[in-house]
């Protein structure tokens, strides 16, 4: 079974291997990576923020909407007894949102360093193939 590295990269910032995937298959479309990706982190995410809610919670491809994180914040000092994370992030949305921000060039995915073109694109999985998600910096003004 084919094992996929993903990794994050930004300008600025070091590559960070952000999780492995098990592909089933030997043959995935990006929208699939994309759906696999985001359902695995936000699995994580949920689990972790019901888990302990003074834990950081990890770093997701799409960034929770503002309701979300306001929801999922840590405790407040001046009420701790009073845990405000409710919510669980829902998986489906998330990986909607992550499906536009591909197609309007939020981020744009590296697959062993040829670039995925389209969301139904299919590409093969090889024991090391490395799959990078280079996400970009909006330009402030211009």
């Amino acid at each position: 079974m084919p094992l996929v590295t993903i990794i994050d990269e930004c300008v600025g910032i070091p590559k960070e291997i952000v999780l492995t995937l098990d592909c089933l298959t030997e043959e995935l479309t990006t929208r699939e990576l994309i759906r696999q990706r985001v359902y695995q982190e936000v699995a994580d995410y949920n689990q972790k923020f019901t888990a302990d809610p003074n834990q950081p919670l990890p770093k997701l491809l799409v960034t929770p909407t503002e309701m979300e994180a306001r929801l999922n914040s840590k405790p407040s000092k001046i009420a701790p007894n009073l845990n405000p994370r409710t919510k669980q992030i829902d998986w489906q949305e998330q990986c909607e949102l992550a499906c536009r921000g591909f197609e309007s060039n939020a981020f744009f995915i590296l697959i062993d360093d040829r670039q995925a073109e389209d969301l139904d694109e299919a590409f093969r999985v090889t024991i090391d193939t490395e799959i990078t998600f280079v996400k970009l910096v909006p330009l402030v003004g211009g």
